[in-house]
């Protein structure tokens, strides 16, 4: 408990002995009790009382406050002393153990979300000072020891360590880092010294931006939360409203008895309070929110959280997402020549290429290419290359080049791109790269499958043979490949059509060469995102790592949030219906009015809690 609730608890102590002291000297007084009663109402009461004044005074009249007011007073009124008492006591019971258990939820969720650096070690002037990270400029050189949070995002000048990701990405396993690399801030440097290049300012930091949009999660609320709050805008006049029916029709147009029935319509209203769905809603989803955070998965609201939930169709882009999105060569068939003759000549002619398919040919040849050997290097468009080798013409590229100098030339039935090479109008043979996909890609979808989602489909930009064969391989649903980027928005609303009505479409990608989509669909997730600005901007939902697996684990999760907070409506609202008609009937008293309200509170957020839990199976 902090401070403020710890003087809740004393007076509540205090207040519990005077009651009682009350009680055992009523009998021997010869004159009202009422005075002797009202030290300790006054004792545990006067803040509700108080709270009550000011907020009808700011036109906020129905609340709990106004409710437990108004039924403690009229209790007073009609001699029920220690019942005035005991209602506001254990009201006040009910609001400490609310306050501690969300204070406990939200100190929880601020763990996992405890990324925010506190001072950063920065050289100059010769001296190393430690100041707030706002101070630090870009480009300036930060010294990150051992065992310190990485304070800015930068580039590694000196030094080499491990990297602990864990509050980012929810994973155990380190990263290496060397020079020419970049750190990200939040991560943890578990072993050497690190002397970095600071390349944002801390504002502009992957760290301040993760931390804003979890604290700004709330703004954005499910429907479940929206029907909560306006549930409650007309709930608690109506049954303010039925409590004033309760105390005066019946003594109207039955017995007379207007006691009893002003009775009735106090307990009335002290069952009606809807402390339950108002405190316990939010905190489900603000704990769902939460225990994505510290799986790595970072939920821009619980709109998208209760619409993650719902997901029916769920959309992938392949580079990068499903695939690694990094090519390398993955087979080499030579004729005339052997392996490594055609490697070499490969490697040679794309020397001075900077295209991702020139960059794997170089990384199989596994040697630095003598460029002397190399001359009037023509890059050709779509095509390939052709170079002077040795004084030889060599041509390497692609169908449409062989055709174009005359080489006949031999497909591959290996999936993947084809780079054939040819030298002095002599086909040599083809070398065939491949983007691997990715370990968990396969599980990923068999998971999605498990957990009810109906429709898997992918969509790329390559050759069809390419897309078609990775769709094989992970088991996809529907495969649509040679899409450009307004292609794919097409399928995309043509899919969102195909849905049921409550059912929503997630779209995965990168979250940069696919902001269309992912704006288009009802959810976009952005995958990999570690250190990309642009994926946490353009997208919903984030996986701060790059496996797919973790989708499944945030629909689960999602599921598991929205169905906490199903029960805590169904139950409260059953079991405050249960009670308001005992409580009309003449069947239940203050005592056991008090009881159920402020037990079927605790037993609400005790369930509420739970989505801050995370196992393997998120159940």
């Amino acid at each position: 408990m902090n401070k403020k609730q710890e003087k809740v608890l004393y007076r509540i102590l205090a207040a519990a002995l005077l009651l009682v002291a009350a009680v055992l000297i009523r009998p021997r007084l010869s004159i009202s009790a009422l005075p002797v009663f009202l030290i300790p109402y006054f004792t545990i009461g006067w803040d509700i009382l108080w709270k009550a004044v000011r907020n009808i005074r700011n036109g906020q009249v129905f609340d709990e406050n106004f409710l437990m007011a108004i039924a403690t007073v009229g209790a007073l009124a009609i001699g029920e002393y220690p019942e005035a008492v005991f209602v506001m006591l254990f009201y006040q019971v009910g609001e400490l153990f609310q306050n501690v258990a969300v204070g406990k939820s939200r100190k929880s969720i601020a763990a996992l979300m405890d990324i925010r650096p506190d001072s950063a070690n920065v050289e100059r002037n010769g001296q190393v000072e430690t100041v707030d990270p706002e101070e630090v400029a870009v480009g300036e050189t930060i010294l990150i020891r051992p065992g310190e949070r990485v304070p800015i995002d930068g580039v590694v000048l000196e030094g080499s360590s491990t990297l602990n990701t864990a509050a980012l990405t929810g994973e155990s396993l380190p990263r290496d880092i060397g020079e020419g690399d970049d750190v990200i801030s939040g991560c943890i440097n578990m072993s050497g010294l690190l002397r970095v290049r600071t390349t944002k300012e801390f504002g502009d930091s992957t760290v301040a931006k993760i931390l804003d949009l979890v604290e700004n999660s709330s703004t954005k609320k499910a429907r479940t939360e929206q029907f909560i709050t306006r549930f409650a805008r007309w709930y608690t006049p109506a049954v303010v409203i039925g409590a004033v029916m309760l105390a005066v029709l019946p003594p109207l147009l039955l017995d007379g008895n207007w006691t009893l029935w002003f009775r009735q319509a106090l307990i009335f209203l002290v069952i009606s309070c809807p402390c339950a769905l108002v405190i316990s809603v939010p905190l489900t989803f603000f704990g769902g929110i939460g225990g994505c955070s510290k799986a790595g998965i970072l939920v821009k609201g619980s709109n998208y959280l209760e619409a993650l939930a719902r997901t029916e169709t769920v959309v992938f882009d392949k580079t990068g997402t499903l695939t690694k999105g990094v090519f390398r060569v993955t087979a080499i068939h030579p004729e005339g020549c052997d392996e490594a003759k055609l490697l070499e000549l490969a490697a040679l002619a794309e020397s001075y290429s900077g295209h991702p398919i020139a960059r794997s040919l170089r990384e199989a040849y596994g040697k630095e290419p003598d460029k002397r050997r190399v001359a009037n290097v023509e890059e050709l468009a779509g095509r390939g290359v052709k170079a002077d080798l040795d004084g030889e013409t060599v041509y390497v590229g692609n169908d449409k080049l062989m055709e174009e100098v005359a080489v006949t030339w031999r497909p591959c039935r290996k999936v993947g791109t084809t780079v054939h090479v040819a030298e002095k109008g002599k086909y040599l043979g083809h070398i065939v790269i491949s983007d691997e996909v990715k370990p968990d890609a396969a599980s990923a979808i068999a998971a999605l499958k498990a957990a009810g989602v109906k429709k898997t489909v992918m969509l790329t930009g390559d050759a069809k043979e390419v897309g078609q064969a990775v769709g094989a391989e992970l088991g996809l649903d529907q495969v649509h490949a040679q899409l450009l980027p307004a292609d794919k928005v097409e399928r995309v609303e043509a899919l969102l059509k195909e849905k049921s009505p409550r059912g929503t479409l997630a779209f995965v990608g990168d979250g940069i060469n696919d902001a269309p989509v992912l704006s288009r669909a009802d959810v976009g997730v952005a995958m990999g995102a570690l250190g990309s600005d642009a994926a946490i901007e353009a997208a919903d939902v984030v996986l701060m790592d790059d496996r797919p697996s973790k989708l499944a684990q945030a629909i689960q999760m999602a599921r598991r949030t929205l169905r906490i907070a199903n029960q805590n409506i169904v139950f409260a609202l059953g079991v405050k219906g249960i009670f308001l008609l005992l409580g009309v009937l003449g069947k239940a008293n203050m005592w056991e009015a008090t009881f159920a309200d402020v037990g079927v509170s605790v037993i609400a957020i005790l369930n509420a809690t739970r989505a801050l839990r995370i196992n393997d199976k998120n159940r």
